[in-house]
């Protein structure tokens, strides 16, 4: 099957090729563990390396932060803007979900204005305010996404996760519902050291690598390394070697 590529070093790998055409594909993590910058790199290389325009839906930050970000990993968005391949909208959740319910809205031109084809959707934890009900939080989500798939796009979500370390529960259900790919990112002490960690939770329709990848964010964005060896508990935020789980299990009772 055709796929959308990341052009982030190891993220295609673990993804087995990259996205799904029309996907939504949700990535979750905490405060500074580089969601929003792998969204930007996801439109910056559909942009410059495989030839598709993209969009950055924005609930929190000015347009003018990401140019900001942007420059400090070379990526020159201000030109793509100028060039007619980029547009950067800030609006709410409220708003755009409006507007691409409504035909010809704003958002809708500028997706045909530019041929966009990928979209960074950029938090969508904003959308938890719109309504206390899960049931129906829901559907406004599975609306908002049904919308840019019919709109032809490939969409990248950013959550954030109130949780800096330690284990979660699992995704929760509203987010389960409606992603078709669920990545998290992770902060993981190891012997005093922080280090950022990568794992795909799912991807509908297609498999994926299950390990769990080290991460770093270098000068020219995202990149995938290696896997982590010899230890456990990755995602605890607090990992063992395995060595070490192996004598406490068996050789101190």
């Amino acid at each position: 099957m055709e796929r959308i590529k990341s052009g982030i070093t190891g993220l295609d790998e673990m993804l087995n090729g990259g996205f799904l055409p029309y996907s939504a594909n949700l990535v979750e993590g905490a405060p500074g563990t580089g969601k929003s910058t792998l969204g930007m790199q996801f439109i910056y290389n559909g942009i410059t390396r495989f030839d598709q325009p993209g969009l950055i839906l924005t609930f929190e930050e000015f347009p003018h932060q990401y140019y900001s970000d942007g420059e400090s990993f070379g990526w020159d968005l201000r030109s793509l803007e100028k060039a007619g391949k980029l547009r950067v909208i800030m609006t709410s959740p409220e708003v755009s979900q409006a507007s691409l319910a409504q035909v010809d809205s704003h958002i809708q031109s500028v997706i045909a204005e530019i041929g966009a084809a990928r979209i960074l959707v950029d938090s969508l934890s904003h959308f938890d305010r719109l309504s206390e009900d899960p049931v129906a939080r829901r559907g406004l989500l599975y609306g908002f996404i049904n919308s840019l798939r019919r709109e032809g796009l490939t969409s990248l979500l950013t959550r954030e996760s109130p949780a800096l370390f330690g284990e979660i529960e699992g995704p929760e259900e509203d987010v389960a519902f409606v992603a078709d790919s669920y990545l998290l990112l992770r902060y993981v002490e190891i012997e005093s050291s922080i280090r950022k960690a990568l794992l795909v939770l799912k991807l509908r329709g297609s498999d994926h690598a299950k390990d769990i990848r080290q991460f770093e964010i270098m000068h020219a964005g995202i990149e995938v390394q290696s896997k982590f060896e010899g230890r456990e508990g990755i995602m605890s935020g607090s990992p063992r070697r395995m060595a070490d789980s192996f004598v406490e299990a068996f050789v101190k009772r």
